[in-house]
């Protein structure tokens, strides 16, 4: 669950350094790690297949490698993408097949008023520090009737291994140090929708499952996807082997299945909202119905203060 925190203030969570430098070396390898990515890129392609009208300028925002726009690329409501990453080397990756990249952090956005049709993103937003800032820069450079699309990783993810982590710091260093991302719940993404100005937004979850051999081989994913911890008040160096290896202990001893395998949890939030414009439809005003649900149901109406079956 995110930090409760004011429009205007920043609270300063994630050292944006480390999140770059973490991208950068997971860019060259990232097609062997990226299946979650894949997954939900896909996911965020059939919705964008129900929304019947055309985007033809949008901005994947976190693009990593590019992989959202090889899915879209092969469907007709995005005409023309750009690509940004906070990361150089994913941005050069994702460049190419008439699909430009650039370099861009989500909480400073290089882009002008009313400049896109669509603004996706793919289980990025997670690692910004200003959420509410960078949900209206995101509106700002959205046209009127402009769409946002996104995934975003809620406050389940991880669980089990949040779990153990912080179980197993405690048994062997005596203490917790920060290890994971704060994260949001359906909630409070709505609320922030809202407060950042945006239109009918809508936030739904679900969940992904994934089965390991083992913690160590999770751990090894989460690195090479580009995900380790970034948590500005991290302990400096390596975890210690020992508070690893009591995790994994722990880690198999709660959750493994019969066929001595670990399921890691992806709870994933998927989020819809428009830039502002006169022409959406707007939610009627309480008592402005022109015939009652009585009248619709074909039966009568009972005044307030009244009970069925009274005399």
């Amino acid at each position: 669950m995110c930090h409760k925190k004011s429009m205007t203030e920043t609270m300063t969570v994630f050292n944006r350094a480390a999140v770059r430098r973490h991208r950068d070396r997971a860019a060259p390898l990232l097609g062997d790690h990226d299946f979650l990515f894949a997954e939900v890129a896909d996911r965020l392609a059939d919705r964008l297949d129900d929304i019947t009208r055309e985007f033809p300028l949008s901005l994947d925002l976190g693009c990593r490698t590019g992989g959202l726009g090889g899915v879209l690329g092969g469907r007709g409501a995005v005409k023309t993408l750009i690509q940004a990453d906070l990361s150089l080397a994913m941005a050069g990756r994702a460049r190419g097949n008439d699909r430009p990249a650039l370099v861009a952090d989500e909480e400073t956005l290089p882009f002008g008023t009313a400049t896109f049709d669509a603004v996706l993103s793919n289980l990025s937003l997670h690692w910004v520090n200003d959420l509410p800032g960078a949900l209206i820069q995101i509106r700002h450079a959205l046209k009127p009737d402009g769409l946002f699309l996104a995934s975003v990783f809620g406050g389940d993810t991880l669980k089990e291994l949040r779990a153990c982590l912080y179980d197993a710091e405690i048994a062997i260093e005596g203490g917790l140090s920060p290890r994971f991302s704060p994260l949001i719940d359906v909630r409070d993404m709505g609320n922030l929708l809202q407060r950042a100005g945006f239109a009918l937004p809508v936030v739904d979850a679900e969940q992904i499952t994934v089965s390991y051999d083992n913690p160590l081989k999770l751990m090894h994913d989460l690195r090479n996807m580009g995900e380790a911890n970034a948590n500005k008040d991290r302990r400096p160096g390596f975890s210690r082997r020992a508070t690893l290896l009591k995790a994994c202990e722990l880690y198999l001893e709660k959750f493994a299945g019969p066929d001595g395998r670990i399921p890691a949890t992806f709870d994933i939030l998927t989020v819809t909202a428009w830039a502002p414009d006169p022409s959406q439809q707007k939610p009627m005003q309480p008592g402005s119905a022109q015939s009652s649900l009585a009248e619709a149901l074909g039966t009568d109406e009972i005044p307030g203060g009244e009970k069925a079956g009274s005399d």
